[in-house]
């Protein structure tokens, strides 16, 4: 087996499955209970909420653990937004964020706010004057992604950051989800008011994931009962998913420059292969995350090509792992500009610091042998 849907989910690491399966044994007592088991369980969730806010350069009050990144985001959409929603109701997000933010807006948009999509450049990126046209008098939240998590490229999330910070009453959300353990990711100097990260990305586990939020004052709850997180998020603890996401984060962190450089090297290699094939377009901007490259074959269907390579057990995706199986073509490369074809034959390779040369090698040998063979889409010349 070749696995190269890494931006989707990635191989939960060894550790992490050893702190899950340790934690969820020795520290089982509700983290609320009065009794000592429950201050024991209570004491290891609240030392990997501390070793998270370390992590990623946060203070420790800051760090909400949620189910992974679709409930930080909404989280970060709907509590501030609701949360601030005497001071104005207008929203701005980039057109190319993931569904979880963008579905989040389209809901605040049906009940009564207004939003601005700002629109990328034809490489992909969102600049920070375009962010700064699009604010006015009654902007409350500002939602920009780090890491494009379908053509891997790097937005200027600090840079709007900077800018950002001469309007104070605007809270600035980043979605980190495919930064950290690619490129450096510190909530102190990244300028963001809240920060979401999920788990199974970086070698953790499903359902687990954090929101760093800067002031918890300022933000409304999804859901309500019990007044765990901060009175954020009610309902029963997780400490060992806690310490196991923390032992992915940590682990992410800690090995970012040897892996971050190792997939970069691996996807020079894929980049300078598919530039050599007639049936490819790169999507993917020169300056991207080390992890991911898109393109596209025009004329094949996306999903036809990656049934292909599956059926030699490689296995790559298509758009967001999202949103997949409900669209046919990405609308990320579309904000981008491209056409149609480009658009729904768009595939996605994703890497880990575990991929090897050699199994590049075998993908590159495969698709050679087995996408130029599969039948164009009717229509298609």
């Amino acid at each position: 087996m070749i696995y190269l849907d890494n931006s989707a989910a990635t191989i939960p690491d060894e550790e992490v499955l050893k702190t899950f399966t340790k934690a969820s044994s020795a520290y089982f007592g509700n983290p609320s209970s009065l009794h000592k088991l429950g201050g024991e369980a209570s004491a290891l969730l609240e030392k990997a909420r501390e070793k998270a806010a370390e992590l990623l350069e946060a203070e420790q009050h800051q760090v909400l653990f949620t189910s992974g990144a679709t409930e930080s985001n909404n989280l970060a959409v709907q509590g501030t937004a609701y949360a601030r929603q005497n001071r104005g109701k207008h929203v701005v997000v980039s057109s190319l964020e993931h569904p979880s933010i963008l579905e989040a807006v389209a809901y605040l948009e049906r009940e009564g706010w207004d939003v601005t999509r700002v629109s990328p450049q034809m490489n992909g990126d969102v600049t920070a004057q375009s962010v700064k046209r699009a604010l006015r008098e009654d902007t409350v939240l500002v939602c920009m992604m780090h890491v494009n998590n379908e053509t891997g490229a790097i937005l200027p999330a600090e840079e709007v950051g900077l800018m950002l910070k001469r309007y104070p009453r605007i809270h600035y959300h980043v979605d980190a989800v495919q930064a950290v353990g690619k490129i450096p990711v510190s909530f102190r100097t990244i300028g963001a008011d809240s920060l979401s990260i999920s788990a199974h990305k970086i070698h953790g586990l499903k359902g687990t994931g954090l929101l760093v939020y800067r002031d918890t004052r300022n933000l409304t709850p999804l859901f309500f009962g019990g007044a765990q997180e901060s009175g954020i998020r009610a309902g029963t603890e997780n400490p060992a998913g806690a310490a196991a996401a923390v032992k992915a984060l940590r682990l992410a962190v800690s090995n970012r420059p040897e892996h971050a450089a190792h997939m970069r090297d691996l996807n020079v290699q894929l980049e300078t292969f598919f530039k050599e094939r007639k049936e490819v377009v790169i999507n993917s901007p020169a300056q991207r995350a080390p992890h991911i490259i898109n393109v596209s074959c025009p004329g094949r269907k996306a999903e036809t090509v990656v049934h292909a390579l599956e059926q030699r057990e490689i296995y790559i995706s298509t758009t967001s792992a999202c949103s997949s199986r409900v669209s046919n073509e990405s609308s990320v490369l579309k904000e981008m500009g491209a056409d149609q074809s480009v658009a729904e034959s768009a595939v996605r390779i994703s890497l880990s610091g575990r991929t090897t040369a050699e199994e590049i090698g075998s993908f590159m040998k495969a698709w050679e042998q087995t996408v130029p063979e599969v039948t164009l889409a009717k229509g298609a010349k």
